[in-house]
């Protein structure tokens, strides 16, 4: 006969009601701080996003402790009393020479270990130096493509300004369960940037507003939280994210660089009727400087602080019904997605294909001299797509790639020692350059293969160069 289950001790259940109830406020807690919480960030700068060199001071740990060296009074037999030293004599020799041996062997083997503990700290050391300059010149690297951002956003580069406005959103925390995602687009005519915000679901509010422990069932049983409650709770989150956004980017940046911002916040969801996935808009706002700056944030409430604002804020944000955004979004122009890979500076088409090829597996990535408009690096990785070591080129062109080019890269591939190539572009190749790529160890990656390769890889939507005339155009 099976035990029959025992009853679970009052005691311990009325504590995990406490404990999930205690869960629920504080999730409440933070989706009710969550314009407050935003204010009270410091701003992000381009400063703050540089790398301070590594240190160079070396800690060799446990190795820089080396053993005491033996001592002969730990080893020398205790000299026999007066009485019977005479009669002792040649016993306390032997004696004598038998701890000699082992003294001597003892002050060998401290010698072994103390060369082979000098020889860990040599290599250990020079671990350390080849780390610190791997680190210092990576973070070199690092702060040479911000300074050029910083230069660029100077100027109302748009790729610049989208790029820093990116920096600034992803910095901002959120809770875990949070998407993360957003694009950005700089309009450098109307000095404004055009910000497509990816909403948490409706899920996002918690449905029990307490959990208690019912006595006379012996168990914790939730209390719903009340469905309006719910929606308007949802409703004051999604203003409120918006508000955060627009301070965020506002404290980031000038004046004579940014003037206004847009923000159309969506939500991704499955449509019931169609049973297919939509994303609907369910608030958009455009806020100028001036106004914005009048604002007193930290009092607001974020339903009528974005009414003010003449925002379009769904009428009914928790069953998604959706509104048109004050400003449409162009896709062709985001931060990083959606960037006009022509228009981008040379540096940061390389910072590009690094970071493609890097997601891809790269573990290694050396840019190497290439003629003007090209990016040249030889890459190795163990598990990419080309496998070992391999000379990768990228051309930036509106029109065809021909042969040359690809002759180039056999030349530039034995320069090197490369046993593969990857010639990559914006535009397209001829099939004779495709007949000699495969004959040669090399692949071509033309404009829509590059632009899939970033998206699936990247996450990042990009615009290439020309697509190739088809058959029977004019």
């Amino acid at each position: 006969m099976a035990d029959r289950p025992r009853p679970t001790d009052p005691d311990e259940l009325e504590r995990a009601a406490r404990d999930k109830t205690a869960t629920v406020e504080r999730q409440i807690k933070a989706l009710d701080e969550m314009l407050a919480s935003g204010l009270r960030r410091p701003r992000l700068t381009f400063e703050s996003l540089l790398i301070p060199p590594a240190a160079a001071e070396f800690d060799p740990g446990p190795l820089g402790a080396g053993q005491p060296e033996p001592q002969w009074s730990e080893f020398a037999p205790a000299r026999p009393a007066w009485p019977g030293r005479l009669f002792r004599a040649g016993r306390h020799r032997r004696d004598v020479t038998k701890a000699r041996t082992w003294f001597e062997a003892a002050r060998a083997e401290h010698g072994r270990q103390e060369a082979e503990r000098q020889r860990a700290i040599v290599v250990a050391k020079a671990q350390h130096d080849r780390e610190v300059t791997e680190q210092r010149a990576e973070a070199a690297r690092h702060n040479a493509r911000v300074a050029g951002q910083q230069a660029a956003f100077a100027g109302r580069d748009a790729g610049a300004v989208e790029w820093f406005a990116a920096q600034v959103l992803e910095a901002s925390p959120y809770p875990d369960v949070f998407p993360r995602e957003h694009t950005v687009a700089y309009r450098p005519e109307n000095r404004d940037v055009v910000i497509e915000f990816e909403l948490p679901p409706k899920r996002i509010v918690p449905p029990v507003r307490l959990f208690r422990y019912v006595r006379t069932r012996d168990a914790v049983e939730p209390l719903a939280r009340p469905e309006n409650e719910i929606k308007q709770r949802y409703r004051t989150l999604i203003c409120a994210v918006a508000l955060r956004t627009l301070h965020e980017i506002f404290t980031a940046t000038p004046a004579d660089v940014v003037e206004a911002v847009v923000f159309n916040g969506r939500v991704s969801s499955v449509d019931r009727a169609t049973g297919k996935p939509f994303r609907p808009h369910l608030v958009s706002v455009c806020a100028e400087r001036a106004a914005f700056g009048e604002l007193i944030l930290a009092a607001v409430d974020p339903v009528a602080c974005l009414t003010h604002l003449n925002a379009i804020v769904s009428p009914d944000p928790f069953g998604l019904e959706a509104v048109q955004p004050l400003t449409a979004f162009d896709q062709r122009r985001s931060a990083g997605a959606g960037q006009d890979l022509l228009s981008l500076r040379p540096a940061e088409f390389e910072h590009l294909l690094r970071r493609l090829f890097e997601a891809m597996g790269a573990q290694a990535w050396t840019t190497i001299p290439a003629r003007e408009g090209t990016v040249g690096a030889v890459v190795t990785s163990k598990n990419v797509f080309f496998g070992g070591a391999c000379l990768v080129q990228a051309e930036r062109r509106e029109g065809l790639v021909g042969l040359d080019a690809v002759h180039a890269l056999t030349g530039a591939m034995s320069d090197h020692n490369a046993s593969t190539g990857v010639l990559i572009t914006t535009s397209w190749f001829g099939r004779a350059s495709e007949e000699y790529a495969r004959r040669n160890r090399i692949t071509l990656i033309d404009g829509a293969e590059l632009t899939q390769a970033i998206k699936e890889h990247l996450g990042m939507d990009v615009v290439p160069g020309a697509s190739p005339p088809q058959p029977g155009a004019s």
